[in-house]
């Protein structure tokens, strides 16, 4: 997992060692300023840092979780993120992913955390039981005595998954281990929250890329997420969106309106309440995601999905909204051909129709 030789190397001279052309690292730098939103104008300064910037020692926790988190990471579809993430940091603990186990796992981690006291990232995927804290161990410690010890000397922490970030499952009724959160635990630390059921792989290596450029947290929304991929709900960028906006709903899942694509509404997307980069960044090397398959959004980046009401039931919005949903878009239609017509007018016509009942039909007759 570690490399020491590398240890006191900057990136650029990691990537050199390794065949990387100068090129193939810009193409990577443009790739992520694209992904983080970035005006292109930061290009080179995001490859100014990342090439006098030394591999940071990340700290990876396992707690009640399913590992499918770690499993979309080693996914990621892009190889230059991928190749990022294990050139540029030295992983040094992950029970998933390391060579080492038994006391020369927990040696590693012991060793990291005093040789890089306040500097290192701690990254931690599950929830932390406390109902029963010996339910969930690891070497014998329970997952909140290993957090908390952790915790102290991390300069930030990245909650990565929704049980890390709301509890998730773990903590779905009647939550019988007691799960929290990180948040829940650590009140004196930058915690971000990458939360998803797993999160995408490029939103996990966004973080730490932007860590690793600008030596910050990226900015937060309310729930601790950050804004570049959870700023925008995933109604609002959802290619069905022109379906909702017209009214037209699939009622059920092998429907004519289901076929032809339309709204999965009624069928329980959660799209409306839900804030995630799904539909942009997608899944599989960008080649889907789950509407785009004809399944409804289940919200599993927002907290208490589990529990939050019925995958295929219609959110709890008043039926209503939808009819005024129709109906504004009928105004705008006829207000738009209104327009249109007052446009065929001359000035002086439309001064008439303005201070009289007459109507732009009247006049045209």
């Amino acid at each position: 997992m570690t490399n020491n030789d590398n240890k006191d190397k900057t990136l650029a001279q990691i990537l050199r060692s390794r065949g990387i052309s100068r090129r193939g690292f810009l193409k990577f730098c443009a790739a992520t300023a694209s992904m983080m939103a970035m005006s292109p104008a930061m290009i080179p300064k995001i490859a100014h840092a990342l090439e006098n910037a030394r591999r940071p020692s990340v700290i990876w926790l396992s707690f009640q979780e399913c590992t499918g988190c770690t499993e979309s990471l080693t996914r990621a579809h892009t190889a230059t993120v991928e190749s990022l993430i294990f050139d540029a940091i030295s992983l040094d603990y992950h029970h998933t992913l390391q060579a080492a186990s038994g006391h020369a796992a927990e040696e590693a981690r012991e060793t990291a955390m005093k040789e890089n006291y306040g500097e290192y990232l701690l990254v931690v995927d599950g929830s932390i039981p406390m109902g029963n804290p010996g339910y969930s161990t690891i070497a014998g410690i329970s997952n909140y005595d290993m957090l908390m010890e952790t915790a102290k000397g991390a300069a930030a922490i990245i909650a990565v998954g929704t049980c890390a970030t709301y509890g998730g499952i773990p903590q779905a009724k009647p939550n019988p281990t007691g799960a929290v959160s990180v948040r829940d635990l650590i009140k004196d630390k930058p915690i971000i929250n990458v939360p998803g059921c797993p999160p995408i792989p490029v939103v996990i290596t966004g973080v730490l890329t932007h860590f690793l450029t600008f030596g910050t947290i990226p900015e937060l929304d309310h729930l601790g997420r950050p804004k570049v991929f959870y700023g925008q709900s995933i109604h609002d960028r959802c290619y069905r969106r022109p379906f909702y906006d017209k009214g037209l709903f699939a009622e059920t899942f092998d429907d004519e309106g289901a076929k032809k694509g339309w709204c999965l509404y009624k069928l329980g997307c959660k799209g409306p309440t839900t804030y995630n980069a799904c539909a942009t960044t997608k899944w599989n090397d960008g080649t889907s995601w789950p509407i785009e398959a004809g399944h409804p959004c289940l919200g599993c980046s927002e907290p208490d999905f589990w529990d939050g009401g019925g995958f295929y039931k219609a959110l709890s919005m008043p039926t209503e909204n939808i009819t005024q949903t129709v109906i504004y878009t009928a105004a705008g239609a006829v207000a738009a051909g209104l327009m249109l017509g007052a446009r065929n007018l001359s000035k002086k016509e439309q001064a008439k129709a303005a201070h009289s009942n007459t109507t732009i039909d009247d006049l045209k007759k």
